[in-house]
């Protein structure tokens, strides 16, 4: 199988040449006055690596105050959306203004939302029709 000896225990020393030309290189440049160019080298390796890691953490920051998680006031859907955004219920086709309080069904300027309850008395029938009309009054005046 393997021989015995001192060939069983060997130790790879493939990637260490690499990083000794490096240390020399930077040594060198040290000692002949240009030491600026190496601590220039760490800042911008050093601003590789943390750059990312900050761009992250910002965006889940940014993330976790706009992302609004809530359901449809129409269908109860669960939806999730960003804040101050327009969307649409993609189980009903209601168009939805998100914020941070939820989901609010998204109506123009000047839109009225009335839930209309037939009261007359002994009415159970659904399939009559009831005419209503609608009279839109002056906004009332201050009287301070």
């Amino acid at each position: 199988m393997y021989p015995q000896g001192s060939n069983n225990y060997r130790i790879n020393f493939s990637g260490l040449g690499c990083w000794l030309t490096v240390i020399a290189i930077a040594w060198l440049l040290g000692a002949v006055g240009l030491g600026w160019v190496v601590k220039s080298i760490f800042v911008l390796v050093g601003l590789l690596i943390v750059t990312p890691v900050l761009a992250f953490m910002g965006f889940r920051w940014w993330l976790s105050r706009n992302l609004i998680e809530g359901t449809c006031p129409v269908c109860d859907t669960p939806l999730t959306g960003l804040n101050q955004a327009q969307m649409v219920c993609p189980n009903c086709r209601t168009p939805l203004q998100i914020s941070r309080e939820g989901f609010a069904r998204f109506t123009p300027e000047g839109t009225v939302e009335v839930n209309a309850v037939d009261v007359t008395p002994g009415s159970d029938r659904a399939d009559e029709a009831v005419e209503v009309t609608v009279e839109v009054l002056p906004p009332a005046e201050d009287e301070r």
